[in-house]
């Protein structure tokens, strides 16, 4: 499966999940990966929760749920390879383009990388 393509054209939301060092999990609704290559995506992401725990911990799965009648979608294990902070890319990925009405988030934005450990 060519997962590119797939997430170009699949309709349905994902979901982000995170641990720290210690354990603690948390999980976080986030829009569909940028693919950088065929084993590299990135998702910005504000300075929150699953941005710290990535700093303690660089593993993470993305579940993307296919909307739709039945079980479909795809799971990503991933890892964590680099970050930017107020990367100018941001802006060129972005997939919304209407200005964000929650409050500005002092910490930054960030592109954060993955490399695709297993679909």
């Amino acid at each position: 499966m060519d997962l590119e393509s797939y997430f170009e054209s699949a309709e349905g939301f994902g979901v982000l999940a995170t641990a720290d060092r210690c354990g603690k999990v948390d999980a976080a609704v986030y829009s569909r990966p940028h693919f950088l290559s065929r084993s590299t995506v990135a998702f910005i992401m504000a300075g929150r929760l699953t941005h710290a725990n990535l700093a303690t911990n660089p593993h993470a799965v993305y579940l993307f749920h296919e909307r739709g009648p039945g079980y479909k979608g795809v799971r990503l294990y991933i890892k964590k390879t680099k970050e930017e902070k107020d990367s100018p890319l941001i802006p060129l990925l972005r997939r919304r383009k209407i200005a964000c009405t929650g409050a500005k988030n002092s910490q930054g934005t960030f592109l954060v990388y993955f490399r695709i450990l297993k679909k």
